[in-house]
């Protein structure tokens, strides 16, 4: 990749942007008000926008390794309470998608140094699920599945945190788990159930 092309796309993209709206640059900088907060990997081969079919402005964006949200990860605790506190987001997704690299890595018995802590919260999503996991026989099945679990664990984890509980007690806002099939482009919805997951969280981790 020619770094120095990515400033001519930068010019054809504005110049694109402002044929179709002459002002789309001056309302774009009036502020943001997206009705979304994304969750997603940080896989140079998953765009969180473009998966969704919207514009700049639409989503309120965090991703990371393996599109994990651990209470310990002040990068992630923090976006949450902006979005919901601040932004009034009334969605969170939660995107994982198959073919994760994180997921992949997390599944080896390997020293991987820096990364080893991180790994370790899917690790842990394996263990809380290893029973089902360990029925699969099929190595790619059951790297799907991992995939699908850890998305739900990471729902589950959003739904503990305080500003969550508050916004749906307030104003119902909601979780979702989905994940991204790079094989098609679909988009797979894991239909999380989030009245009965907030149901069964509340007895340990009622916050609010």
């Amino acid at each position: 990749m020619n770094i120095d092309n990515i400033f001519a796309n930068n010019q054809q993209w504005v110049q694109n942007r402002l044929e179709l709206d002459p002002n789309y640059f001056k309302s774009l900088s009036q502020g943001q008000n997206p009705e979304i907060l994304y969750i997603g990997c940080a896989d140079s081969r998953v765009s969180a926008e473009e998966l969704m079919g919207i514009s700049p402005g639409d989503a309120f964006v965090h991703r990371n390794i393996a599109n994990m949200v651990p209470n310990s990860d002040l990068s992630a605790m923090s976006v949450i309470d902006y979005a919901v506190v601040h932004l009034k987001v009334n969605h969170i997704v939660v995107c994982g998608h198959y073919y994760c690299g994180g997921v992949k890595a997390a599944m080896q018995q390997a020293d991987l140094g820096i990364l080893n802590p991180w790994l370790r919260n899917i690790r842990d999503v394996f263990r809380i699920h290893k029973d089902e996991l360990n029925e699969i026989e099929d190595e790619e099945a059951k790297y799907k599945r991992l995939v699908e679990l850890n998305v739900q664990e990471q729902c589950i984890n959003v739904i503990k945190t305080a500003e969550v509980q508050s916004a749906y007690r307030d104003r119902q806002l909601t979780v979702h788990g989905w994940v991204f099939d790079i094989h098609s482009g679909h988009l797979k919805d894991l239909k999380i159930n989030f009245k009965k997951v907030l149901e069964d969280v509340m007895e340990i981790y009622r916050i609010v």
